[in-house]
């Protein structure tokens, strides 16, 4: 175990100790453990305020840093004033004595996943490490293991000293609970509640199956610039046809019924604020589907050329309502089959537009940066399989492997050369086709207003230039939720005219930079659409004097 390049990169952000190629709890930390797991009567942790003090003395035993005071009283809060009495003592009595022995588990668990981790895919690396930024590559999870990852976070146990110096996103909940006490709101106890729900579930029952968390690199064009490939020559010179594009009015990424790539409208810290006070798009995504927050342990942020692909995952909980008037709404049972990895066929890409970007996002600099952001996180496969094939063999769902004979010097001179050769080679150039086991040809992608929100983004910019970018990567179809936005009441009628018109991506790209143009030069002052279309803004013009 000692010498297993993946356990030492990560094992810094862990809180176990590792001893003789064995992984080990400190002892003191095995006895409150022990304890706990026997119930409140041998451990004497029946109430908010006894459970924080054991979450304190376990981490002096882990030489962590005191929790502070808030974080402590939010425990204190939710377990001994806001949740009911019966539901406080089940907890006490059933949900901290098995999440007790789901970690005195956790270190056999964790050795048995680098066991297994070697022959996922012949060829491919697989275990649990940190991936690091520009460090394509995957990690696979049982949905045990990550359970136990996260009791870790519940009981605060992670060392949280060193993860600013990698710029890793905070794993333990002590800010979530913090913020619950210092300004309470119902969503953020609901926020809580999601996460609640998701152990007891997990505690009735353990979940068979994995997660894989991916990070994905669109290569720069040159070893030592900060510019992520393709140019603007690349996109607009162009020949790929737009894909279908459907507009739905009402209803959400999460309930798309099309197997499609869900976007996560992310920071570039995986999860954002889903640990402290954040309540919008990301972080609810997180709160439903909690065994995302694993990956938060080892995915530092993403730089502008990465996105992170994350495949598996189930959804336990129902809800209502966005940012202050989210609200738990009960269980969700997730009817999604699995693929051969035992994964769930729910996609999740995760993609950080430009923050605040203000009439910045008009320059092609700033349009480039977010179209390239999407291409990433829409291409079907990275680098980390780039040097493997993968095919199904349908007699005895078993895997057969071959080895590519693509480098990865020649996939970077590959990328080098792509400035002289056709846009349309863009799929060939930029990545070598690797496992495809979740049948992508019929895999649309499913978003809306991505960067819309506190990041400032332009909606009918931001749009578009997801349907450039999936169109690119030859996916069949954008499935585009406006969430009721008014601003978009003619995203329908544009893109059909558009469609109409058969555009390629060249063409939509060159007419996006005209508009955009024209807006910075203050030639302009029309929305995208009303401009490309100007019978729109007479329309829109009638509608507002009626």
């Amino acid at each position: 175990m000692e010498n297993r390049d993946d356990l030492n990169s990560i094992l810094p952000y862990l809180p176990l100790v590792i001893r003789s190629s064995s992984l080990y709890w400190p002892p003191r930390v095995v006895e409150a453990l022990k304890a706990m797991s026997e119930g409140p009567s041998h451990s004497r942790v029946d109430s908010g305020e006894v459970l924080r003090q054991a979450i304190s003395d376990m981490r002096r035993s882990l030489s962590c840093s005191t929790l502070e005071p808030s974080a402590s009283h939010g425990y204190a809060l939710l377990f001994d004033e806001l949740i009911g009495e019966k539901e406080s003592k089940r907890w006490f009595d059933e949900i901290i004595p098995a999440l007790a022995k789901l970690l005195l588990k956790f270190s056999s668990l964790l050795e048995e996943h680098y066991q297994n981790a070697d022959s996922i895919v012949s060829g491919i690396e697989t275990g649990l490490r940190l991936l690091d930024t520009q460090q394509a590559g995957i990690v696979f999870l049982s949905q045990e293991l990550i359970g136990a990852l996260l009791a870790c976070s519940f009981f605060c146990l992670f060392p949280d000293d060193n993860r600013g110096a990698k710029h890793l996103p905070v794993i333990n909940f002590d800010h979530l609970f913090a913020t619950l006490y210092e300004s309470y709101s119902e969503s953020q106890e609901s926020k809580i509640r999601c996460i609640m729900h998701y152990f007891e579930r997990f505690c009735s029952c353990v979940p068979i199956g994995t997660v894989s968390f991916e990070r994905k690199i669109l290569p720069a064009e040159y070893q030592n610039s900060s510019t992520t490939a393709p140019d603007a020559d690349f996109w607009s010179k162009s020949e790929f046809s737009l894909c279908a594009f459907k507009v739905h009015s009402f209803g959400l990424i999460e309930d798309q019924p099309d197997n499609a790539l869900e976007v996560d409208f992310a920071n570039k810290y995986l999860g954002g604020g889903s640990l402290s006070r954040g309540c919008v798009q990301e972080e609810i995504r997180f709160m439903i589907n909690p065994e995302l927050i694993a990956g938060m342990l080892f995915l530092p942020r993403m730089d502008d050329n990465e996105a992170i692909e994350v495949v598996g995952i189930e959804r336990f909980s129902c809800y209502t309502g966005y940012a202050s008037s989210f609200r738990f709404a009960g269980d969700f049972i997730d009817k999604k089959d699995k693929d051969p990895f035992q994964r769930r066929r729910t996609r999740i890409v995760a993609i950080d537009a430009l923050c605040a970007p203000k009439m910045r996002h008009f320059e092609e600099i700033c349009l480039l940066r977010d179209i390239n952001k999407a291409l990433c996180g829409f291409l079907n496969c990275s680098k980390s399989w780039q040097h493997q094939n993968m095919v199904i063999d349908e007699g005895d769902s078993g895997l057969r492997h071959t080895d590519a004979n693509t480098s990865h010097e020649a996939l970077l001179n590959d990328v080098e050369m792509s400035r002289e050769k056709p846009a349309n080679n863009l799929v060939r150039d930029f990545y070598v086709e690797g496992v495809d086991c979740m049948d992508h040809e019929d895999d649309g992608v499913a978003t809306g207003n991505w960067g819309c929100g506190v990041f400032g983004g332009d909606l009918e910019l931001k749009a578009t230039i997801q349907w450039l970018a999936a169109s690119q990567t030859r996916r069949p179809f954008i499935s585009y939720y406006t969430f009721g936005v008014e601003a978009l009441q003619n995203l329908d009628q544009v893109t059909k005219w558009i469609l109409s018109h058969k555009w390629t991506v060249g063409d939509l790209w060159n007419m996006m930079l005209e508009y955009s143009a024209q807006r910075l030069n203050k030639q302009t002052n029309l929305g995208f659409f009303s401009w490309l279309l100007p019978s729109l803004a007479t329309t829109n013009k009638t509608i507002q004097r009626s």
